[in-house]
């Protein structure tokens, strides 16, 4: 937005940031789908690729879809930057690897997505980038004592995946800065509508905007958000990718020419550039469709979740119920602190059985779909263990808060009666 607009409210943003049309453009965000720009000289395409000018020239660096489209998450977020990615594992591995090279390290929770998990563990360990994984329930003691001095960043999730375990921002961002590296958040689950992770002290946030943002299961992508507030040159020999000469483009010093735009542009044209993972002009316009509604989204998703969790709490055939939003539940104050409209739609639970018996209740789940997938507007079940984790060992598993008998049940939009009344009938048929 230009300097001189007005501040409006999140729930204006979702539909009027990014693209602002002048007279006589399209209403509607355009979909440039274009690999390439014209330009009326070899000077004029020269300065781009030096960085001397602002444009575009190629679409796996930059789109102005794409840009539009990052632009109004930026503001949703209250960051200074933003870029798009092609899922959500990529924005999370060009946030660290933004920052980290071989021989480095860094501190992330236990507690998240299985995916992540593998990639952090095993994947980037090949490049020779070290993770310490570590309880985020654990005492700032425990936490301070993982980190070492290669130590570039900490990574956690606002709400865990599948664990829905409650980041407590204030005190890893705390942590995080007393040894002088960013914490990076995933904020996948709650959204910029449920939490702003920059508010408490986060200084990047990623997102799986296949999931809520998209919110129609419609596009897989990604995206990054740089808050402009961790001051890189204070800690330049921690970071010299971002403070000094980049000699791809002949010394530019990142920090030095972009400022606070410093760590997205060198995603963009250093990782980007060199990795692809861009995502694809559609996907983008898609995208910005699923976000004009996304605060309308969530309310429905947080209510319809909390409905389920007291039916299942006060069920005889459920062991036990997980949801933030939930009185008595373990994050419930977290939830409150950090997320007061509500969590997110996503809510975990065990049946009074063994594995066959829960197998049978999904099943015969007839509305509820069993897919890999999670946070759309269709309502849909999953057993991670088996299923998004099934590539972790049982102590990984325990570590990651992942129970061998947790269902995961992302509930949609739909009427909540409906949803009951299915979870009811399946859970006759699996148990009677």
């Amino acid at each position: 937005m230009s300097e001189n607009r007005k501040e409006y409210r999140i729930e204006t943003k979702c539909i009027q940031s990014g693209y602002q049309p002048a007279t006589g453009e399209p209403r509607v965000l355009p979909i440039i789908q274009s690999t390439t720009f014209k330009y009326d000289s070899g000077e004029a395409m020269g300065k781009l690729f030096a960085l001397e000018a602002a444009g575009y020239f190629y679409t796996r660096l930059q789109n102005p879809t794409n840009d539009n489209v990052a632009a109004k998450i930026c503001d949703l977020e209250g960051g200074v930057a933003a870029m798009l990615t092609s899922s959500g594992q990529a924005a999370n591995f060009y946030a660290l690897f933004n920052i980290c090279e071989a021989g480095d390290h860094f501190v992330c929770a236990s507690q998240v997505y299985g995916g992540t998990y593998n990639l952090f563990a095993n994947t980037v360990k090949k490049m020779g980038i070290e993770a310490t994984f570590v309880d985020p329930d654990a005492d700032e003691e425990a936490i301070h004592a993982c980190f070492k001095e290669n130590t570039k960043a900490v990574f956690a999730e606002t709400i865990a995946n599948a664990a829905l375990t409650v980041l407590d921002i204030e005190k890893f961002a705390r942590i995080a800065h007393a040894h002088g590296v960013p914490l990076i958040v995933d904020n996948t689950f709650p959204t910029p509508i449920n939490c702003r992770p920059f508010e408490w002290g986060a200084d990047i946030v990623t997102h799986s905007t296949t999931k809520y943002l998209d919110g129609h299961a419609t596009s897989v992508g990604g995206a990054i958000v740089d808050s402009g507030n961790f001051d890189w040159d204070k800690y330049a020999d921690k970071f010299p990718g971002l403070t000094t000469p980049d000699e791809t483009y002949h010394g530019v010093v990142f920090t030095e020419r972009f400022g606070k735009g410093a760590f997205i542009t060198k995603a963009t044209t250093v990782l980007m550039r060199d990795l692809g993972s861009i995502q694809a002009p559609m996907n983008a316009f898609l995208l910005n469709i699923g976000i004009e509604t996304l605060h309308l989204r969530m309310a429905r998703h947080t209510e319809n979740a909390l409905a389920i969790a007291k039916y299942l709490k006060n069920h005889e055939q459920v062991a036990w119920v997980h949801y933030p939003d939930l009185e008595g539940d373990r994050y419930h104050d977290l939830a409150k602190k950090y997320l007061p409209k509500g969590s997110c739609g996503v809510l975990t639970f065990g049946l009074k059985t063994d594995m066959q018996g829960t197998e049978k209740f999904m099943d015969n789940l007839q509305l509820i779909a069993i897919v890999t997938h999670v946070a759309d507007a269709r309502s849909c079940v999953l057993h991670p263990a088996s299923h998004t984790h099934r590539q972790m060992s049982d102590q990984e598993l325990d570590e990651g808060g992942i129970k061998k008998d947790l269902i995961r049940l992302s509930v949609g939009i739909e009427n909540v009666d409906d949803l009951i009344e299915d979870i009811e009938q399946a859970l006759n048929k699996a148990i009677n």
